[in-house]
């Protein structure tokens, strides 16, 4: 069971890549094993990321889907310009997983209460609604079998000026900062504001939320991997040996030399 904690400046030094890479290795073979798990069991999971921009919610996602099959870890973005005008929740729940499917969302329905209601996109009364009715609607979601885990992470108001500062100053960086991403720092306090109350009214027994600080990007990849296992029931599925088989000789001939006069590419490195 995850413990509450309070805001304090026991801040650790930053995890160095040696150790990171280590670790993370022994994560992802716990999550191939979750893979074959999901697929026996026929299991449901919806992940949820959640936080301000520049929290670190895709990096942690890479690490999550890098060693992991695509067709059981599936990311799921914003809506686009077609779902925008469904229902609110309809636009969401289409793209829930069937069995042997784990589905993270990169940014849900909870960019209503967030970036919607922040940046005026929706109003005080259609936030207010969605707060009021969420959690009936994630209670649904749980009781109908598929397991939801909802993390928000936390990023620090100079860890998150020192990023974007990066994203401006690297060209390798700069499609990642948007008119939006310098607004929602321009609104620093505004995000708070509604974060406090979405969290607020939200968390639920059900369907809680968990915070995880991501000041750090290497330790809160790491924590978002543990604390997702520690939260499915899983267990190890056998499976027998794969042996490669014998190559057959039949129909055998050089097919090097039939590639003779055939266009390759440079070999520059």
């Amino acid at each position: 069971m995850a413990r509450k904690r309070t805001v304090g400046s026991n801040a650790k030094a930053k995890m160095k890549r040696k150790a990171y890479e280590q670790e993370l290795q022994k994560l992802q073979v716990e999550l191939c094993h979750l893979q074959e798990w999901v697929k026996a069991k026929g299991a449901r999971i919806i992940v949820v990321f959640e936080g301000r921009d520049a929290a670190g919610k895709g990096g942690t996602i890479k690490a999550i889907t890098e060693r992991v099959s695509p067709r059981v870890f599936r990311v799921v973005a914003l809506p686009s310009d077609r779902e925008k005008t469904q229902m609110f929740m309809q636009r969401y729940i289409e793209r829930f997983p069937a069995a042997g499917e784990i589905i993270i969302f990169d940014r849900s329905w909870y960019n209503r209460p967030g970036v919607e209601y922040v940046m005026g996109f929706c109003t005080e009364q259609q936030n207010l609604h969605f707060l009021e009715h969420c959690p009936q609607v994630e209670k649904y979601i749980v009781d109908a079998g598929i397991i939801l885990i909802k993390i928000w992470l936390e990023v620090g108001k100079e860890e998150q000026e020192r990023r974007f500062l990066a994203r401006i100053n690297d060209p390798l960086r700069q499609w990642k900062l948007s008119p939006m991403d310098l607004e929602s720092y321009r609104r620093w306090y505004e995000y708070s504001r509604a974060r406090d109350m979405m969290l607020r009214k939200t968390d639920s027994k059900h369907a809680p939320w968990h915070i995880v600080r991501s000041d750090d990007k290497r330790r809160a990849r790491l924590n978002c991997i543990s604390h997702i296992l520690k939260r499915i029931p899983l267990e190890r599925v056998s499976h027998a040996k794969v042996k490669l088989p014998k190559r057959s000789d039949k129909h055998k001939y050089d097919d090097q030399v039939s590639l003779n006069g055939m266009k390759f590419v440079a070999e520059k490195y």
